[in-house]
């Protein structure tokens, strides 16, 4: 990081990736070339899980190369007469892989309907119930993690 006067602390960093509204994902697809998806994600346990359909351009590059990149941007501020923004972010580096069927995917499902939904639990977990089959959950594991901010 350039300008280490911006750098988050670790608790700062963490606060921002779990109240982030979405993240992107950025991939490398099997031909070479870069895929970033914006979606919806939660973290739990330290991992940050997000949900795919069962076949998808997410899953070919996650199969390919598990290695991406999270990025989750938070509040900004256009500063016209600075010529500059305020902003804060997250850059999270780390190896994504397919959850088999389990407590963790469950769980995972779970996290993501009580942070999206939460006045909606029973019918999320109904949800989560009745599609749960057709959906797969990718767990990013982070093994780097840096916030910034511009205050």
């Amino acid at each position: 990081m350039r300008r280490v006067d911006r750098k988050l602390d670790e608790v700062q960093t963490m606060e921002l990736l779990q109240r982030g509204e979405y993240g992107v994902l950025s991939l490398i697809d099997p031909a070479g070339m870069p895929y970033g998806v914006p979606l919806n994600y939660a973290v739990k346990d330290g991992n940050i899980y997000v949900h795919a359909a069962t076949e998808g351009k997410k899953l070919q590059c996650a199969a390919a190369n598990p290695r991406v990149c999270f990025t989750v941007v938070g509040q900004t501020e256009v500063l016209p007469d600075k010529f500059s923004t305020r902003y804060e972010s997250v850059m999270v580096f780390g190896r994504a892989a397919m959850v088999e069927p389990s407590d963790e995917k469950d769980e995972a499902l779970l996290a993501l309907i009580r942070k999206y939904s939460a006045d909606h639990l029973e019918n999320g977990i109904a949800y989560i119930n009745n599609a749960k089959g057709k959906t797969v959950v990718i767990r990013i594991a982070p093994e780097e993690m840096t916030g910034k901010k511009r205050a």
